[in-house]
């Protein structure tokens, strides 16, 4: 069979006033559902796709790759809610991948005991789990490209893809590539150009609470470690009260949820820090010490930290002690302000320096009180 070539001048971001986008999507989505080969494209490399759940044309697409019958392939998904439908239950390590690095150049293989018992499979049969689901585990991938996107979304059925090259050979990076090798053996090529990255995803599995990389791509190990750790961020004026204690108080709650000492958070991938918007001079204030002390957090060695722009840009929650502290986090990163909130939602958390003791023990006491409600926002 020919293949059929639908070019797509347009970016599927931009106006589309003849309708080829609407059109290639939906020529696309019925060879899919008939059980046709469509090659598509992503941020990293052509796919080539299939229905998992139809024989004829897992049958295809395991010729073309030359893959063993009992070998699965890496379903791709819409959007990050999709693996739900695959992987029920999906917490800890592996939600904090699928959170940060979905939609992304990022596949996961992660681990599903009983693969009968995931919503996917409901009304399906054993075939078509040997297409997605390989020794209890499924690799997935949640493309951050438009055109892949839109096409997983419009067919009603899980889609399974490989790289669309022969085995053996590179692959693709564009249309053109896609047809020296597979040309007149696929039924479709939705040809939107050279790939963003031009190379392929990042595979890591995640069993548990470890991780391993499996093949470096786009994202290299330094930012797949980044992608495994949960941040937390405090921060007030000076860096030497409020902003530490609420994070030796975050630390010591997080650790009672997770069922671990405070200095065990780092190696269950749960970083907390604080900061200054004036910090950089001293250490913690000796009431502060003092009334942490009495809850078994030590401030002794604490040392005030500067607010940087690289910290902001690294934390996942962030949670300012005072309006001005939140205005100026936002100032310094503008694409951190829906990450930032009060700790105390619209009120501000009053600075206890220069008080006596009992103002620090008062302010310890507010912020426990906000921390029982925000911590409940925060996913570890």
């Amino acid at each position: 069979m020919a293949t059929a070539v639908v070019r797509l001048v347009l970016s599927c971001e931009g106006s589309d006033p003849q309708g080829t986008y609407a059109d290639a999507i939906r020529e696309a989505s019925e060879v899919l559902e008939r059980g046709g080969l469509v090659a598509f494209p992503t941020e990293t490399v052509y796919g080539l796709g299939a229905r998992a759940d139809h024989a004829g044309a897992m049958g295809r697409l395991r010729a073309v790759k030359s893959r063993e019958p009992n070998k699965a392939f890496t379903v791709h998904i819409a959007a990050r809610e999709d693996a739900a439908r695959f992987v029920p239950g999906i917490g800890g390590l592996a939600g904090r991948f699928v959170r940060k690095g979905w939609p992304g150049p990022l596949t996961l293989v992660m681990t599903v005991d009983d693969p009968s018992s995931a919503p996917v499979m409901v009304g399906r049969n054993g075939a078509a789990a040997e297409a997605m689901y390989y020794d209890h585990t499924i690799g997935l991938r949640c493309p951050d490209d438009g055109v892949a996107q839109r096409l997983l979304r419009a067919v009603d059925a899980p889609i399974v893809a490989a790289s669309a090259n022969l085995a053996g050979n590179p692959p693709p990076r564009s249309g053109a590539e896609v047809l020296r090798d597979l040309d007149g053996r696929i039924d479709l090529l939705i040809d939107s150009g050279r790939t963003k990255y031009a190379k392929p995803s990042t595979i890591v599995r995640v069993t548990g609470s470890s991780y391993e990389v499996v093949r470096e791509g786009v994202y290299d190990a330094g930012i797949v470690e980044r992608l495994s750790t949960v941040r937390l961020l405090f921060v007030c004026t000076g860096n030497t009260c409020r902003s530490p204690m609420a994070a030796g108080l975050a630390e010591q709650m997080l650790a009672e949820r997770l069922g671990c000492k405070p200095s065990e958070l780092r190696a269950r991938g749960v970083v907390v820090q604080s900061a200054g918007t004036g910090g950089g001079t001293g250490g913690a204030s000796p009431h502060a010490i003092k009334v942490m002390a009495q809850r078994g957090i030590a401030l002794s060695d604490h040392v005030s930290t500067a607010l940087s722009a690289e910290v902001i840009q690294q934390s996942d929650y962030i949670f300012a002690m005072m309006r001005t502290h939140r205005d100026t986090i936002v100032q310094m990163v503008p694409a951190a302000e829906s990450r930032v909130m009060l700790l105390l939602g619209n009120e501000d958390v009053r600075d206890p320096m220069g008080g006596a003791e009992k103002d620090y023990e008062r302010c310890a006491q507010t912020v426990e009180r906000g921390l029982r409600t925000r911590l409940q926002e925060v996913i570890v």
